[in-house]
Parts: structure tokens; C-alpha cells; sequence
């Protein structure tokens, strides 16, 4: 067992593809040899949502029983509609030999809530996709990877993707380090990778297959700036940010630069919410005495408690703003009260009415109002098949992305790509309000 163990990630994948078992099989890798970090149908990545038909479905897929596993694959669904790990495998279930095949990474070790979340935006797409006669004829494999939003994890899954040349495709990563570690290696491979979260403004121009549907962060942070800036006080604002979060130093950069422009005046406040030292109760008596009005606070998406522990400690006095990373239910849960009257601003929300037929089809889905990380996922996988409509080759999807003429109608409406690779679009905002079933984040005119 010990000469196995020292075997590289990569050349396991080697084996494994020599004994024909790429497609959506289990690969072991990198950590704890017992995680699976693939899967197609055959193994359970996201634990915590479960039940006897959906680890059933998983095992008749695995041992190649498709039609029982479609049997329970519905089953599961019946019960936990809300599942895009289940609907996936369930039309995967479905393929048989001729089919085009993407892969999305998700974190789903590290924040399951925000993978399911992209997934969601996937699922409903591929299926839509394959409802509807697929690409040229064949449909949509969708392989799931977990990186855990690591860096070093991402750098793996991406190696192990590029090498199963049937993968076209790449919808991933979510957090912007994992994507600035994964992405040089899909554009030497020709790979097109489309990441729907990752808005670090590093990513912009990084190589020719390396696409993103979020907005550009200049794009973001203005009407944020707009809505603190015209606000009845004096706009003196403090930040506290990660400096460890690639997405979020981008967007409290560009936000800093447009503040200042508008007239803005920022707090001398030295707050890094990375630091082992942070204490967020001092960090808001600092902000306080030098007569901080607002607080911008920009986290990693893994690393949310710091950012409600300072908006528990500032009760309510600051103004507090964010980027798109703080829209999630566990800023809800964990935050109540206490985070009432937090702006963020957002690629997309389902108050937009940018398109009302994908916020019907969306809630028929899954049971509930889906979020922009749901809805930037679902126009990256309906912009691959666009684009494999057009030509089905890893290159020919590349030129067909950045052909000026290409445009794409999804969840946010009509877009298209710029030459950076960067998606042509605006951004909205939304603030936490109390509504009829508890705080929820609702669509906010500036004043």
C-alpha cells in the first residue's frame, strides 16, 4: 500500500483512463484517499442531503443498472426536490454512448450550501438543454468535481479534467483563488473554462479560453458607491477585508478608487478579516472614533463568521455594504437582526425581472427563489451549448465565445462576451429587509 500511496495524482488518472474508467467514475486523489472528489452518478459527493433512493439511484449507477437508477433518481427527487446533485446524475442516467460532456467544480467540502447552489444553475440547464434535443443532436453530460475552493485542490481537479479529452468544457470555479490557480492550466490544455462566481479583476485577460459571467468589478462597486454617497450623512467609510480572498481585494480596490473619485473620505482603519489577531469588537470601536459612517466589509466566501461577528458587534450604527460574496443564507441565519440594512451589490436577482420565464421554470424546479450564483451557473452552461451548437471542438468553442456576433439569452437576459473574456453586463442591489416570512434580501432602488 505504501508504493500506491506515492503514486502522483496524475498519473493515477493515467491508469484509470488506461482501464476505461474516466466516465464519471470514482477518482481518488490528492488528501484523504477515502474522498471522492468526482462524480458522475456513482458516488455521493454532497453527504448531507440524502435518502434511501437517492444512495440506491447512486448504486444501480454504479453498477451500470441505468434504468433502476433513473427508478430511484426520481424517487430522490420527489422528496428532496431541491437536490442538483440527483437531477444531474438522474440525466446522466439517461445518455448512452453519444453525448457531449462539461465538468463544474464546486466547493463542496468546504461550503456545500454555495455548491449547491451553482449546481442548481447547471442541472436545470442541462436539463432544459437536453429537453429540448441537446447539441447538434446529442445531450449533456455534466461531471461534478468538489475542490473545495483550495487553490492546490483546484490545480489537481483541473490537471485531471484537461486530461479526459471528451471534457469540452469547464463551468468553475467559485472562489476567485481557485479559479486564478485552475485557470492557467485550462488555457495551455485549450480547455474553455467559464467561471460563474469569481470576479477577481486578475482574471480579465488571463488567456483566451478563460471566460467569467459575472460583471467586471468596476462594474459592481458604482452602484454601491452611488448608493452610500448620496446617503443624508457625511460619507467618511472604513473597510475591512481579505487579504487572503484574490474576488474581494479586487472589488475593495476598485471601490476605493471610485469612492475617492466621487468625493468620498475612508477611515485609516487597518482591518484584514484573514488575520489571526482580528477582533471585530475593536475593529468597530476604531471605525467609530475616527467617525467611520458605513463599513464596507469584502470576505472570502468560506470565511463569513469575521464578517457577522463585526456586524453583530456594530449594532446596527455603521452602514454596512458588501460585495456580491455576503449574499448567502447563512449571512441570514447566523446575521438576523444584526445585519438588517446591509447593501450588497449583485450580478443578478429574481426582483430584476430580466427574465421572468427562468424565474418561473427555476422555482418549479427546485421549490424556492434560487440566488445570482444559481443564475450566473445556469447562463455559463447555456453559453457552452451555444457555443457547441455552433462548433463542438474545445478550440472551436473558444472562437465561438469571442466571436463579436455570438450572444447568449439566460437567466440575466441577452449577453455576450468582450474580448477580455469578461461578460458585457451591469450590476443591481439588493439590501436585507424584513419581509413577510423574516429578513431576505430584496431588490434596492438607489436613492
Amino acid at each position: 500500500m505504501k508504493v500506491f500511496a506515492k503514486i502522483p495524482p496524475i498519473l493515477w488518472f493515467s491508469i484509470i483512463t488506461f482501464l476505461g474508467l474516466t466516465s464519471f467514475n470514482i477518482i481518488r486523489s490528492y488528501g484523504n484517499p477515502n474522498q471522492t472528489y468526482f462524480s458522475g452518478g456513482n458516488n455521493q459527493l454532497i453527504l448531507d442531503v440524502s435518502n434511501a433512493d437517492k444512495k440506491q439511484g447512486i448504486e444501480s449507477f454504479k453498477q451500470g443498472d441505468y434504468d433502476e437508477a433513473i427508478k430511484h433518481f426520481k424517487a430522490s427527487l420527489s422528496q428532496q426536490k431541491n437536490d442538483p446533485e440527483t437531477l444531474i446524475y438522474l440525466n446522466n442516467a439517461k445518455i448512452n454512448q453519444d453525448f457531449f460532456k462539461i465538468a463544474v467544480v464546486v466547493p463542496i467540502n468546504s461550503n456545500p450550501n454555495i455548491a449547491q447552489e451553482i449546481l442548481r444553475g447547471v442541472a436545470q440547464a442541462q436539463d432544459e438543454i437536453n429537453q429540448q434535443g441537446g447539441i447538434q443532436g446529442k445531450p449533456l453530460k455534466v461531471l461534478i468535481a468538489d475542490d473545495g475552493n483550495l487553490p492546490e485542490n483546484a490545480q489537481k481537479i483541473a490537471t485531471q479534467v484537461v486530461a479526459d479529452e471528451t471534457v469540452l468544457a469547464v463551468v468553475g470555479h467559485n472562489a476567485s483563488n481557485a479559479s486564478l490557480a485552475a485557470a492557467p492550466i485550462y488555457q495551455k490544455a485549450g480547455v474553455v473554462m467559464i467561471t460563474p462566481t469569481s470576479f477577481a479583476n486578475n482574471l480579465s485577460g488571463l488567456g483566451d479560453y478563460i471566460f467569467r459571467v459575472v460583471p467586471s468589478t468596476k462594474a459592481m462597486v458604482q452602484p454601491l458607491v452611488n448608493y452610500f454617497t448620496r446617503l443624508p450623512q457625511n460619507p467618511n467609510l472604513a473597510i475591512c477585508y481579505d487579504s487572503e480572498a484574490p474576488d474581494n481585494v479586487s472589488f475593495k480596490d476598485e471601490f476605493l478608487a471610485t469612492f475617492l473619485a466621487k468625493g468620498g473620505k475612508l477611515v485609516p482603519l487597518v482591518c484584514d478579516l484573514s488575520s489571526p489577531n482580528f477582533d471585530p469588537q475593536k475593529m468597530i470601536n476604531q471605525a467609530r472614533s475616527q467617525g467611520a459612517k458605513g463599513l464596507l466589509m469584502t470576505p472570502h466566501i468560506d470565511r463569513l463568521d469575521q464578517v457577522i461577528a463585526l456586524a453583530q458587534a456594530n449594532q446596527n450604527q455603521l452602514t454596512l455594504l458588501s460585495s456580491p460574496t455576503l449574499y448567502t443564507i447563512k449571512t441570514l441565519e447566523q446575521g438576523q437582526n444584526q445585519v438588517k440594512g446591509l447593501v450588497v451589490s449583485i450580478p443578478w436577482h429574481p426582483q430584476s425581472n430580466k427574465n421572468n420565464a427562468f424565474i418561473t421554470d427555476s422555482y418549479r424546479y427546485w421549490g424556492a427563489r434560487v440566488n445570482w450564483r444559481t443564475a450566473m451557473a445556469y447562463d455559463a452552461t447555456w453559453a457552452i451549448a451555444k457555443g457547441l451548437r455552433q462548433n463542438s471542438t474545445r478550440e472551436g468553442l473558444k472562437n465561438t465565445l469571442h466571436n463579436p456576433s455570438f450572444f447568449v439569452s439566460g437567466a440575466t437576459g441577452t449577453f455576450k462576451f468582450l474580448p477580455s473574456g469578461d461578460r458585457l453586463g451591469s450590476a443591481y442591489l439588493a439590501q436585507i429587509q424584513s419581509t413577510g416570512q423574516g429578513n431576505d434580501f430584496v431588490l434596492l432602488k438607489s436613492p
